[in-house]
């Protein structure tokens, strides 16, 4: 199983959830400028999208978005209990914690991570981010993880949007259960892992 990756970037959730899941991967560089591989492949026929990750699986089918890849390595893995089982009301609320996830915070960032954005567009995305991350606070003052009491491949996720935040001046100061799920998850042995895999402090 191959992981196409940028470090750091969205593609550190699917490497989390390869090694709490402890399945065998390589992990396969992606430059962002040129769009080749580590390997020197073309990295548009892997994934014409451009952006990572993308999973090539033993057969060389690819899987790519991350909400994607979350899921099916979740549900292959079901014996983890990373995800609820499909089709019941707790797997329907993880969607819609990777959807809010993906839709109101990743996508938020946007704007903080382009070279050609405005001041006033800056603070727009911080603002904007800032308001989103009021819902979080709040479900993390209930719940131990985001979408129940037990850690899933939606928390995979929002470790990383959430890790984005120092380096682009979104204050994390005002969200107290935030920062103390951040310390949580920083300590667990596959975010750790993964990071160290990716150089990352």
């Amino acid at each position: 199983m191959n992981l196409y990756f940028m470090p750091g970037a969205c593609s550190l959730a699917s490497h989390i959830i390869l090694h709490e899941l402890g399945v065998e991967h390589n992990l396969i560089r992606v430059d962002k400028a040129s769009k080749r591989t580590a390997d020197n492949k073309d990295f548009l026929q892997i994934n014409p999208k451009g952006y990572v990750p993308a999973l090539e699986l033993d057969d060389g089918r690819i899987l790519t978005e991350g909400p994607a890849i979350l899921q099916y390595l979740a549900d292959t893995h079901a014996d983890k209990k990373l995800a609820p089982q499909c089709g019941s009301f707790e797997r329907a609320k993880l969607q819609e914690w990777l959807n809010y996830i993906g839709a109101e915070l990743h996508k938020n960032y946007g704007p903080l991570f382009a070279a050609t954005s405005t001041a006033a567009e800056r603070q727009a995305a911080i603002e904007k981010l800032t308001n989103r991350l009021q819902f979080v606070e709040q479900q993390l003052k209930k719940t131990a993880y985001i979408a129940s009491e037990n850690f899933s491949v939606a928390d995979a996720y929002l470790y990383v949007i959430l890790r984005w935040a120092p380096s682009v001046s979104v204050p994390l100061e005002p969200f107290p259960a935030i920062r103390h799920y951040m310390d949580r998850l920083g300590k667990k042995p596959s975010i750790i892992a993964a990071q160290k895999d990716e150089a990352l402090a």
